[in-house]
């Protein structure tokens, strides 16, 4: 058993304390230990993923046009050229971002699946949006993003991040509840209000159907990506102001593990059941594989 090996959020947040220390630091040092690779390797790493964070972002942006399915793209452009009527700026932008990244997938560009390619938006966008809009150095970013991915892979240890198995609770919501740990690490949230960011994004997306329209990552993904980069905004602010999820974090992630071994299996990437089969979801599945056989 490794030092710094944790399989809960617990375990985490207890050596963190333990060491006096921070959560991401938790997971460098565990990285080190398990990949036995140097910590300056470990750290140009994850920084090289924010590089794709900001490829992705900027691919979605200035490629307007349509996917091949025709169901997506250019709505990151639209959203970017409105005036924002409700939204402040920083989730704002992160929606622009989620949509931008969400089509770049959709189109077969470069992405960071975090924790998945049908969730890739989520994290960059409010991760990026977050640091032009508080100015915050790429060390705390690359710290949160650490933040993020151990979060990531305790969710993963003991549920899932899979659609198939958990549906879309488990991608989307996974990604909202990484982010919402991330950009609460970047606005200076301590320890604890980190992962209570967390809990509090991720229990509000539990139940979640997985149910893309023609089987594609495309709708309701896309704008899904979106409107949960908006979730995670709103739990971190809860969390830096105080305010603390009822249920404990790995509680949460045990909910959702139940939910999703009970779910429905029309619910969980089938397309049978949800959106998908509604008329318009139906005829569009139809129209598509009518194109295919052409």
């Amino acid at each position: 058993m490794y030092k710094y090996e944790y399989n809960s959020l617990h375990d985490l947040l207890s050596l963190a304390e333990k060491e006096q220390t921070t959560l991401s630091d938790i997971v460098v040092r565990h990285e080190v230990e398990s990949s036995e690779v140097v910590e300056e390797k470990v750290r140009a790493m994850m920084d090289s993923r924010l590089d794709v964070f900001q490829e992705s972002i900027d691919a979605g942006m200035s490629d307007p046009g349509k996917s091949v399915s025709g169901l997506v793209g250019g709505d990151a452009h639209k959203l970017a050229e409105s005036t924002p009527t409700l939204l402040g700026p920083l989730a704002h932008k992160a929606a622009i971002y989620a949509l931008a990244v969400s089509e770049a997938n959709a189109k077969m560009f470069k992405i960071v699946a975090c924790p998945t390619a049908g969730s890739c938006g989520i994290v960059p966008a409010v991760m990026m949006a977050a640091a032009e809009t508080l100015d915050v150095s790429r060390e705390a970013m690359v710290n949160a993003l650490f933040i993020a991915s151990g979060i990531g892979a305790v969710v993963s240890h003991n549920a899932t991040v899979a659609g198939a198995v958990g549906g879309c609770q488990a991608e989307c919501g996974t990604a909202a509840g990484m982010a919402a740990a991330a950009v609460t690490s970047m606005a200076g949230g301590s320890n604890d209000m980190i992962l209570q960011a967390f809990a509090l994004c991720l229990k509000n997306t539990l139940g979640l159907a997985c149910d893309p329209v023609a089987g594609l990552v495309e709708v309701p993904c896309v704008k899904r990506n979106a409107v949960f980069a908006v979730e995670a905004l709103a739990a971190a602010e809860m969390a830096l102001a105080g305010i603390k999820s009822v249920i404990p974090p790995d509680e949460v992630i045990s909910a959702m593990a139940e939910i999703g071994r009970i779910m429905p299996v029309a619910l969980k990437e089938t397309s049978d059941g949800g959106l998908a089969r509604t008329e318009t979801g139906k005829a569009i599945a139809a129209r598509l594989e009518k194109a295919m056989e052409a």
